[in-house]
């Protein structure tokens, strides 16, 4: 059985077409029943025996995540999403006034709360595609080094894929403490290198449920994420889920489910290239499976996003400038097929955008 086989036949079959793993990949039987066996639990012997019972599924989901991240199990915590996580790490970060450095195509929310943190941003330089510039950022840094740098490796708004280990070179060597949102890149590259904190949620590539993420920390951090989220009220049924899902991961292989997702990026650059009225984002070859559709007319993504589901069952992402208000311009579709995407599935899409009446 195939790579692609294997993934399709782990979950329930779809209802369409999905191509929207970047903003939610479909779960497993294996995810679902086991989040579904914890809430039954919990209606049998009341929330905090079954949540006392569940220990050792966690214990492992936080090992499996910490394997992903390069971290210590002991400085995993679950979260209830990235957006979350971030949060709680700003909260507690030490100073006054603090500066962090960050893409000019950082996602949004993620500035949202950097500003509501109080933090001053200093942008890294990129060239014209966006992609960071690691030698001007050495010395960007080196002069006048910030609190900390945060880098989104693969961005919402496109699937570039960023430098992420050379990234964590400089800043061990300039003792800057680097902190990574691993939301869209964790499950498609590698973030197992060093960074100082990872966070991720649990819905993305990996396929969890939603409502639920981790934060890695290394020990001279850890206690900014010491009586966080889990120490209040937490759906601990989706973090079982998420463990399970982890797990399965672990399981397949990260290095070849990396692989494979690359390859799915490519096929589906190759499938809608020459597509009239659109542009491909991302080069051909980038390491992602995230593709983006930037329309050279009139197009409105966020309506042909409507009619893709009504008229043929196809899940897609319009992506708004607020994804990235300091780098996109206009609003693109996203594409983000997993593993059990084919040619046909990508062929059937491309037919469906270039008859859709808003293009």
């Amino acid at each position: 059985m195939s790579f692609a086989d294997c993934w399709r036949a782990a979950r329930p079959p779809g209802a369409g077409l999905h191509l929207d793993s970047a903003a939610c990949s479909r779960q497993s039987y294996a995810a679902l029943a086991a989040a579904a066996r914890h809430a039954r639990h919990e209606a049998e012997v009341g929330g905090y025996i079954a949540a006392e019972a569940a220990t050792p599924v966690l214990e492992a989901g936080r090992a499996a995540f910490a394997a992903l991240t390069a971290m210590a199990a002991a400085e995993v915590v679950f979260t209830t999403g990235s957006r979350n996580a971030l949060a709680l790490l700003l909260s507690r970060w030490p100073g006054q006034r603090r500066t962090v450095a960050c893409l000019p195509g950082e996602y949004g929310p993620n500035l949202a709360v950097m500003a509501a943190h109080g933090l001053r941003r200093l942008t890294l330089p990129v060239d014209h595609t966006g992609r960071l510039l690691l030698d001007e950022a050495a010395v960007m840094l080196g002069a006048g080094p910030p609190d900390l740098v945060h880098l989104t490796p693969v961005g919402s708004h496109r699937g570039l894929v960023q430098p992420l280990a050379g990234m964590v070179d400089i800043c061990r060597e300039l003792g800057i403490p680097l902190v990574v949102d691993a939301a869209q890149a964790l499950g498609q590259i590698d973030c197992a290198v060093g960074a100082d904190a990872v966070y991720s949620s649990s819905r993305k590539w990996l396929a969890g449920p939603r409502g639920v993420g981790a934060l890695a920390v290394r020990p001279e951090l850890a206690a900014l994420a010491e009586s966080g989220p889990e120490a209040g009220d937490v759906n601990v049924a989706a973090q079982v889920g998420f463990c399970v899902a982890v797990g399965e991961h672990l399981a397949l292989g990260p290095a070849a489910v990396r692989a494979a997702l690359a390859e799915v990026g490519e096929l589906s650059r190759r499938v809608l290239a020459d597509l009239p009225g659109w542009r491909v984002v991302e080069p051909a070859d980038e390491p992602s499976a995230i593709t983006t559709l930037a329309p050279l007319g009139d197009a409105d993504p966020a309506a042909l996003r409507a009619w893709l589901i009504a008229e043929h069952a196809i899940v897609t992402t319009a992506a708004g400038v607020e994804r990235a208000p300091e780098e996109l311009t206009a609003p693109v579709l996203r594409i983000s097929p997993h593993l059990d995407t084919t040619e046909a599935d990508l062929e059937a899409f491309r037919a469906a955008l270039a008859a859709a009446p808003h293009s």
